[in-house]
């Protein structure tokens, strides 16, 4: 009888012990996705937070800004400087059209010039596709992107093709996704363009693409813009365009992607 009992208990204790294992995995295991999940969602670069807080940023010819913008919180863009150029319109020294050499890991610079409706084009652009910008990592999402394909990115003119001709230039191409394309950089040029064809003066415009440290994608790009003959009445904007896509987090370290949920 006693030795009954005793079986007993050591089969109690050995179901205890093997529940305690179980549930000691199941914690790991919980503990483990978690981790994992805060590390996609916050770690530098991954597009959980776009916030550019005292970032140095070259404008060129030895200009240099400390960028300080806001989280994107629904907004394509975030205006700067009291939405007045950084540039002085009295000494800019723009000509024609101007692109930097792309560094060492392959990336655009600032890219200016003195527009005209001379310059412009209502040509057919060239084939772009052999041009692959700096964290370029296409990718289609079906049901969130609004186009057909629908495709993640563009190639983005720094100076709109419809603005200078530029077509193939992979100094003046970045990556840029559908959203930041179409509702952040495409009102600022339309708006360049139909002050162009309404007159025969001239607007410094400067596009400067925005690099956190080493990440190949950019976070966005500062455009500004003045029309020369009548004093910035006409055309006046200095803004931060946000390189973002809604439902889609980025990373912006080399351009990969993740739906949101």
């Amino acid at each position: 009888m006693d030795r009954i009992k005793q079986d007993k208990r050591l089969k109690a204790k050995r179901r205890l012990r093997e529940l305690g294992l179980f549930l000691a995995r199941v914690v790991f295991i919980g503990a483990l996705f978690a981790m994992l999940y805060l590390v996609r969602r916050f770690m530098p670069g991954a597009g959980g937070n776009t916030a550019i807080p005292g970032l140095q940023v070259s404008l060129g010819s030895g200009e240099e800004i400390t960028l300080d913008v806001p989280a994107w919180k629904g907004e394509p863009f975030y205006t700067l400087n009291g939405d007045r150029p950084f540039f002085d319109p009295e000494k800019a020294d723009f000509q024609g059209q101007e692109y930097s050499s792309l560094d060492s890991l392959g990336r655009c610079g600032p890219a200016r010039a003195l527009l005209d409706a001379h310059m412009m084009t209502t040509e057919e652009r060239e084939d772009m596709g052999r041009v692959r910008p700096s964290g370029w990592h296409q990718i289609r999402y079906k049901g969130i992107i609004d186009s057909d394909p629908p495709f993640l990115y563009h190639r983005c003119h720094l100076i709109a093709y419809s603005l200078t001709g530029q077509g193939a230039n992979e100094k003046d191409l970045i990556t840029g996704t559908r959203y930041f394309n179409v509702h952040g950089m495409l009102p600022f040029e339309k708006e360049v363009m139909d002050y162009l064809w309404d007159t025969d003066f001239h607007v410094l415009y400067r596009v400067t693409p925005v690099f956190e440290g080493n990440e190949l994608l950019c976070r966005g790009v500062i455009m500004e813009a003045w029309s020369v003959e009548d004093r910035g009445r006409s055309v006046c904007f200095c803004a931060f365009v946000y390189n973002v896509q809604p439902g889609i987090v980025l990373d912006y370290r080399d351009g990969s992607s993740r739906a949101e949920n």
